[in-house]
């Protein structure tokens, strides 16, 4: 078995250009992974030495110094080629392609190419936008000030005319509505543009479902049987013949309803009988989500996947080559689904949860696999696809309910059905399209610019393009200078793990830019032993059970710690391995037989290794020999209670964040209000709160321990959160003893959540801690104005102000003593009156307004905030970067401190991005979290 280290190349553009033509100073960074062959050892230390320490050499261009990075300056012998990214869209899938284009913006920007950013709201309005707005947590955050931050277009034919001159080639990245349903495609092609993907006559007939559906049988595929719903006056006989007509229940058969035009997870819903059909296909249509809504039958006693589909050919030849399709594997953890009604819906797809696995190459027989890349490379060039896509669909066992049907209508394979076909797929960081590129060895850069020269190839126009100077050549060259190893530790078993995954993958691939970093990511989570995966305590013993992964580039990109400890044991179990190992290599032969031919393919640039397991105390050792840097990245527990911080310490190990004191305070919420309570003089307030510990309240009487509460805040509405934990994990507002009842019964049951409007108040799911905390706090529920967006209504950004009171939050940097605050974020709930942990981290989710706009809060306001927040850093002693939820008054300035977080999330969309971009000059991700590094190395100084 042999094992590669990852090296690492970095260009940068020192411009990017703006969308009306014009050009801005902005340092942006492209990593190119490229490999080094390494053979594994027999002892763990001497392979994780060379698995961390090697000689870094260089696929492609140079890699370029921190140094060369700030300089900003780059050699260019030729034009680049100009890449329009166009994101956005009606579809209410519209956030995740603005986390898929900032995905690609990262990895395509530099070496050749420059990129320049455009978005079309949902009224299809156009808009060149600026590559720091592609960084905001959701459209929302932006939709209102469009006019005034960015170029507006009067209509899509002037931003057609736009990009005629503007840019050579534009790589579409909207889902759904107007950007896979051939809508963009059309534009471009009326006005002759190059553009990557599938045209949009292919586009239409491929997205539509009902369409696709009758296409599939067309050429010999099976597809599931359906019922096409076109407005809310649907004939209930009609339906009914078709119920019976497929041996389906009038009262209880189960079907699929969802929208004809949509993407492939909105608006998807379980149905049963027919009038649940008829029901729920008007809702989707009264909604406004399609006019046209599929039934299908719901497929049971089968396996699903999806499948990336690569065309690798030239010009007009196309040569599609399936990737390594993944399996997903629904689970359920007492979340309120049960195994009769989940469905792989918007949730499962894009959020992390433990309600779905993702299992590459999947679990089914070496027969089935093969047959799903040859039907789904057979289905590519049947409906005209070009450059990529995903195929979702189910391998059906004999047992299967549509297995009979499918013996007797088939031509080709009887156990493979594709049921969406996606022309766009999602593009974020750990998304399906880069897990299954990354296991055939291309990193996201390389992925990418495959697309890219691929649909290049296809326009004579562009021939003009020389790729030996866009720095993909064969140049290699060793990083100079010494290389710095940094150790980015992420997961743990809090409820915020699975953000913390988010978190630490960011941190990676943005550090692994700079050629004298060799940056490693590590899962911290409980031993194989422990299988609760619960630590009420931190005893010695309790330590000895944690252990680290050293992770290789593929295993990384999973969405939770579950993802990444299974890959992990996957990776190392010898026949799985071996099984792996061996589509692996039929897969690139596939792609090297069309790749070879092209001078633009420079190789692949990543191999799988082997992920190596330590005990946290050897891990400890091993960054001390290493002489490497942690970067921290679990939040709460361990990572963020000062226990972390206390044993690298003990070591001698330099890492990011605040030190044992600082932490330890910070993670207690009630010992870190005390801390503060002396500063009301100088503007900075905190709550009032009473700790009271769990065991007690479970079994005392909950009305008489809520009249207590009530009469003592003297309020009717109190905000409950466990003492020592991370934000938003068991934070819930509570209007009543029957909401407390409602909160104590699921402590009682360990529930991993209580699911969204439980209690007697709208709000969200709420994730709850594990294990069951020791403490509670109690706190009367501050009442804020709300804030309301609209991208539609003349007034887009509106608000009453009869409280004077907004909640922000707010990142603090710097040196101990000297911390200075970024520009604090107004945040927007959508969902209740406490944010969410999705609202807060993840894209797509959530709006924040950063710096609050200055109809809210005057500019003088806001610096008497900024002040107090740099106050409440010095008291509590922070250093290098935290994160400070407040409320602040809106004409006063004054802050009222809600909690301390020492190792915030720092997911690609974090609202701390928005705000170090919002600093003069920006701090783009790389230079950003570069920065934190060197805070960890100048404390130890």
């Amino acid at each position: 078995m042999s094992s590669t280290a990852i090296g690492v190349s970095l260009s940068m553009s020192s411009r990017i250009r703006r969308g009306g033509g014009g050009e801005v100073d902005v340092e942006r960074v492209l990593v190119t992974a490229s490999p080094t062959t390494l053979k594994l050892i027999q002892t763990r230390r001497v392979v994780a030495g060379r698995f961390l320490g090697m000689k870094k050499r260089f696929h492609g261009t140079v890699a370029i110094t921190k140094a060369e990075v700030d300089d900003g300056e780059e050699k260019r012998t030729s034009r680049n080629m100009r890449v329009g990214l166009i994101c956005g869209g009606p579809s209410a899938e519209r956030g995740i392609s603005l986390n898929s284009v900032r995905s690609v913006l990262d990895h395509i920007q530099g070496n050749g190419i420059s990129v320049s950013c455009y978005y079309i709201d949902p009224d299809l309005n156009a808009y060149a936008i600026s590559s720091a707005q592609v960084y905001s947590n959701t459209p929302a955050d932006f939709d209102f000030k469009l006019e005034s931050l960015a170029q507006a277009f009067a209509s899509l034919s002037e931003l057609a005319e736009h990009l005629v001159s503007a840019v050579d080639i534009v790589f579409p990245i909207i889902h759904g509505r107007f950007g896979e349903d051939g809508g963009i495609q059309e534009l471009l092609e009326s006005h002759n543009i190059p553009f990557v993907g599938t045209g949009s006559v292919e586009c239409r007939r491929a997205f539509d479902k009902y369409e696709a559906s009758l296409a599939l049988k067309e050429h010999g595929f099976m597809s599931v049987p359906n019922y096409l719903v076109q407005g809310t006056e649907v004939d209930e006989s009609e339906i009914a013949q078709w119920f019976t007509d497929n041996q389906l229940d009038l009262e209880v058969g189960k079907v699929v309803v969802k929208p004809a035009n949509s993407g492939s997870s909105i608006g998807v819903k379980v149905a049963f009988g027919v009038k649940d059909s008829i029901k729920k296909a008007t809702e989707l249509i009264l909604e406004g989500i399609d006019k046209r809504v599929v039934v299908e039958a719901f497929i049971e006693n089968a396996y699903e996947f999806t499948a990336i589909v690569l065309d690798v050919g030239s010009a007009s030849d196309c040569h599609p080559v399936v990737l390594l399709p993944s399996e997903v594997e629904l689970k359920f953890h007492g979340s309120g689904d049960t195994k009769e009604n989940a469905i792989f819906d918007y949730r499962r797809k894009y959020l992390p949860t433990q309600q779905v696995t993702y299992h590459t190459p999947p679990r089914f027989p070496i027969h089935v696999i093969k047959s799903i890349r040859e039907e789904a490379s057979l289905l590519f060039k049947k409906l005209s696809l070009r450059d990529f896509a995903r195929f979702d669909g189910w391998y059906l066992t004999p047992t299967s309910n549509l297995a009979s049907s499918a013996s007797q209508t088939l031509t080709r394979s009887g156990d493979i059905i594709f049921t969406d076909i996606n022309l766009i797929s999602g593009m974020e960081q750990t998304s399906l399209f880069f897990q299954q590129a990354s296991k055939v060895g291309f990193s996201h850069s390389n992925i990418l610019r495959t697309i890219i020269y691929r649909a290049i190839s296809r326009y004579p126009q562009l021939s003009w393009y020389n790729y030996d100077e866009s720095g993909r050549g064969s140049k290699t060259m060793e990083t100079p200078g010494d290389v710095q190893k940094v150790f980015v530790l992420f997961g743990g078993d809090t409820s915020e793990r699975q953000v913390s995954v988010i978190s630490g993958t960011n941190i990676w691939m943005n550090l692994q830019r700079f050629g004298d970093l060799k940056v490693t990511p590590c899962l911290l989570c409980s031993s194989l032993s422990n299988s609760m995966g619960a630590f009420p305590d931190k005893t010695e013993s309790d330590l000895d059970n944690r252990e680290v992964w050293l992770l290789p580039y593929s295993v990384v990109l999973r969405h939770t710690v579950e993802e990444v400890l299974a890959a992990c044991m996957e990776a190392i179990d010898p026949d799985r391995a071996r099984f792996t190992s061996l589509l692996q290599q039929q897969v690139k032969e596939d792609l090297m037989n069309a790749l070879k031919n092209h001078s633009w393919f420079a190789g692949f640039d990543i191999i799988d290794e082997v992920p190596m397991r330590f005990s946290l105390k050897d891990w400890i050792k091993l960054a001390k020999e290493s002489e490497a840097t942690v970067f921290l990245s679990a939040h709460g527990g361990i990572g963020e209670d000062g226990t972390m911080q206390a044993l690298l310490e003990d070591e001698g190990v330099p890492y990011t964040g605040s030190g044992v004191h600082a932490s330890r305070i910070c993670m207690d919420k009630a010992m870190a209000s005390k801390a503060l309570s002396h500063l009301s003089e100088f503007g900075v307030q905190t709550i009032s709160n009473e700790v009271k510990r769990t065991e007690d309240i479970i079994h005392e009487s909950i009305p008489d321990i809520w009249d207590e509460l009530i009469t003592k805040f003297k309020c009717l509405t109190l905000c409950v959160k466990p003492a020592r934990d991370g934000c938003s994990t068991g934070v819930a507002r509570l209007c009543s003893s029957d909401d407390l009842a409602v909160y104590v019964q699921a402590l009682r049951d360990c529930l991993p959540r209580i699911r969204a409007n439980s209690f007697s108040k709208t709000h969200g799911m709420i994730e709850m801690p594990n294990p069951t905390p020791e403490l509670l706090i109690f706190e009367p529920f501050i009442e804020t104005d709300e804030v309301i967006v609209s991208s539609k209504s003349s007034e887009k950004l509106s608000w009453k102000g009869s409280r004077r009171w907004v909640e922000i939050t707010v990142g603090v940097i710097g040196k101990h003593g000297s911390m200075r605050s970024l520009s604090p974020s107004l945040t927007v709930k959508e969902s209740g009156d406490i944010l969410s942990l999705e609202e807060k981290f993840q894209g797509g989710t959530g709006i924040n307004l950063t710096p609050p706009p200055t109809t809210i809060m005057s500019k003088e306001a806001l610096e008497r905030c900024k002040r107090g927040i740099e106050l409440i850093a010095k008291t509590l002693g922070l250093e290098g970067f935290s994160r400070i939820d407040a409320f602040v008054h809106v004409e006063t300035g004054d802050v009222m401190a809600i909690e301390v977080n020492t190792v915030p999330g720092m997911t690609p969309s974090t609202v701390l991005i928005q705000q170090a971009l919002a600093e003069q000059p920006p701090m783009y991700p790389p230079q950003f979290f570069r920065t934190l590094l060197n805070l960890a190395a100048q404390r130890v100084k």
